[in-house]
């Protein structure tokens, strides 16, 4: 079993209509159901059969209304768990009034989906699910490098980071609505046209740049994966655009493609550290180190402003990330040494390289260069504790 439970970004502003729509879809629910005088059990109102969305029998309107009821608590739990987990972000992202005209639409789109695949068995169909897809689809596009913190359980339990990208595909789309199909009355062809309504509306809406791209989203990685194909191309055929020279002609020893490889990595690179200080400017730091990642995997001697690559280590520690922070504070050190509190930097680097990277060489080098310059005694016990633990 995995259930993502947290997303490693938090949205600028409050998402008022996704609190909205779940205050919405709790209200509608909650007037759903009545005692049934027989048996005291809850079961529908006379007035929920008209809303729902029957193929084939339906009036139009109900391929809204239909995406505001539900089965059961278990039903509008799971949505609203995912609506909030998902739809907080691209709320942000999109606008109030965008984000919501986009739900329902959404909604519309996975009923109609589902209606043409099922038009010859008019069974009925209630919940937002549809919609909550088309949100997730959403947040794919716009923060695919996202992290989300994953509950397991099977022989035990535990947590892990995966990135949003993975996750949504293989496990919610392919594993949940491809492979498990026919597993219970899941409406698998509503999800899947939100999934693609959600998707390919957002790639489309950045493309026409009527929602603001950056690094992060996925159309950046398709134009920078197309980048690199079409100077793949280029370079195979011995030509370099950069000088025009070269036509048809081979290229000889590598000189080309280096060159189109340098100037590519360098434009990159540009490209990420801009971005990178607009992150800073928007207070949002978790942008911010995914991109510094990037930064680092495109040309690992890029150094940023000594405060930004200091927040950014600090952001990756606090995100448990310990094998990334302990690059980013080694970069700090090997570059701004002189910083006047550059003994706790070095605290930070071996308490990481020893409790969490089991390097304890690498701990206990830069614990007793932080031992000498500390002047705070709780630093300075908990350094000298764990050199302690490391000598035993």
């Amino acid at each position: 079993m995995l259930l993502p439970i947290r997303v490693n970004i938090q949205p600028r502003r409050t998402p008022y209509a996704n609190y909205a729509l779940i205050a919405l879809n709790a209200a509608i629910f909650l007037l759903q159901f009545t005692i049934h005088p027989g048996t005291g059990r809850l079961v529908f109102r006379p007035w929920v059969g008209d809303f729902l969305l029957v193929p084939r029998i339906s009036p139009w309107w109900t391929f809204v209304t239909y995406a505001f009821l539900h089965h059961d608590f278990w039903h509008i739990l799971f949505n609203m768990f995912f609506l909030y987990l998902f739809g907080k972000n691209v709320n942000d992202k999109l606008g109030h009034l965008a984000y919501t005209v986009f739900y329902v639409c959404g909604a519309v789109f996975s009923g109609l989906g589902h209606a043409l695949l099922h038009s010859a068995t008019p069974v009925p169909t209630l919940g937002a699910s549809g919609a909550v897809a088309a949100v997730t689809g959403a947040y794919l596009v716009l923060f695919p490098q996202s992290l989300l913190t994953i509950v397991y359980w099977f022989f035990f339990i535990g947590t892990i980071e995966v990135p949003a990208l993975y996750f949504i595909v293989l496990k919610m789309i392919l594993l949940d609505n491809i492979l498990a199909r026919g597993q219970g009355s899941i409406a698998y062809d509503a999800h899947l046209g939100g999934y693609a309504f959600g998707i390919g509306v957002t790639v489309l809406l950045l493309a026409m740049r009527l929602v603001t791209t950056n690094q992060l989203d996925l159309w950046a990685m398709i134009k920078r994966w197309n980048r690199r194909r079409r100077y793949r191309d280029v370079v195979a055929g011995g030509y370099d655009p950069f000088s025009g020279t070269g036509g048809g002609r081979p290229a000889e020893g590598g000189d080309v493609e280096k060159t189109l490889a340098d100037k590519q990595k360098d434009a990159d690179a540009l490209e990420l550290r801009g971005a990178i200080s607009r992150r800073f400017d928007e207070h949002n730091l978790a942008a911010a180190a995914d991109l510094y990642l990037q930064l680092m995997h495109i040309d690992s001697e890029q150094i940023l402003p000594r405060q930004h690559l200091l927040d950014i280590a600090n952001q990756l520690a606090s995100s448990q990330r310990a094998s990334e922070a302990a690059w980013a504070y080694s970069q700090f050190l090997a570059h701004y040494d002189s910083y006047e509190h550059a003994e706790q930097v070095e605290l930070m680097l071996g308490l990481l390289y020893s409790r969490y990277l089991n390097r304890p060489n690498e701990a206990v080098k830069h614990l007793h260069r932080a031992a000498e310059r500390l002047s705070d005694p709780a630093q300075i016990r908990m350094c000298r504790e764990e050199l302690a633990k490391l000598a035993g």
